[in-house]
């Protein structure tokens, strides 16, 4: 399902804390995420779907998993950071176009104060960005690429800034203190894959997961997990902030 495919407005049934039915749009508006921005970095949330059996992709798509109240929150998200985080393969695969398709969404934070829409943001080591999806050919599409070598834009269309930092300083941490510094993003989302987000928590830049359990079984197969990487040293508590089901779906938001 597209975003112009989408209801404005979604009511969900509120498990946690206080039972009751809530609607989805008001209930985004509350997060405040800008707020908790601090001077070093941006307020990180991230957003990740995943089956029961916890697989985060089927058939290679984390599409396959959704459902609309999974795609109503992913796109409420984006509606209201400053700047969105994506891995390349996951722009690759997923095929990345505009990060907010629906022009009432636009001007919706127009109106709000903030930029029509998300800076889109790439971490790369290697140089490669798949300039050949919808988002890096879009005009109106603003993007920076962390690189610790020379990025290849070429065919790209969109309104593009390469930044270059030392391999061994080029992490997520390095990228979130330039956003802040450099480009005033006080709230970011960060849509995976599991390798960026496996780094993220590495580093303890991640303050929030919005997690879909959807009510699917992947069974086998080599799908990921919503992170992947070095293993933490110790098991990072997290506090339920809000339950909500929808269609036998639910929606956990996390605090880290």
């Amino acid at each position: 399902m597209t975003d112009s495919n989408l209801p404005m407005s979604m009511d969900f049934r509120q498990l946690f804390p206080d039972p009751k039915t809530v609607e989805l749009e008001s209930l985004l508006d509350s997060l405040s995420l800008a707020e908790r921005a601090t001077a070093e970095r941006p307020y990180v949330i991230a957003n990740f779907v995943a089956s029961v059996d916890g697989r985060a992709t089927l058939k290679g798509r984390s599409g396959e998993l959704g459902d609309d109240g999974d795609h109503a929150i992913f796109h409420g998200l984006r509606e209201r950071v400053d700047a969105v985080l994506v891995g390349t393969v996951t722009l690759q695969v997923e095929r990345y176009g505009r990060i907010l398709g629906k022009s009432e969404r636009r001007e919706r934070r127009a109106q709000g104060g903030l930029t029509p829409e998300p800076l889109a943001c790439v971490i790369t080591r290697s140089g490669m960005v798949p300039t050949d999806i919808p988002l890096f050919r879009d005009p109106e599409a603003r993007i920076v690429v962390f690189s610790a070598t020379e990025v290849d834009l070429a065919g790209a269309t969109a309104q593009t800034e390469a930044v270059r930092v030392d391999r061994g300083e080029l992490t997520p941490t390095t990228a979130l203190r330039h956003l802040r510094a450099y480009h005033g993003v006080a709230s970011l989302l960060c849509e995976g894959g599991p390798t960026l987000f496996g780094s993220m928590l590495e580093e303890h830049v991640v303050d929030e997961l919005f997690l879909t359990i959807a009510p699917k079984l992947a069974g086998g197969g080599r799908g990921p997990t919503i992170s992947y990487g070095s293993e933490l040293a110790h098991p990072d508590e997290v506090r339920l902030g809000w339950l909500l089901e929808r269609r036998e779906s639910l929606y956990l938001r996390y605090l880290l």
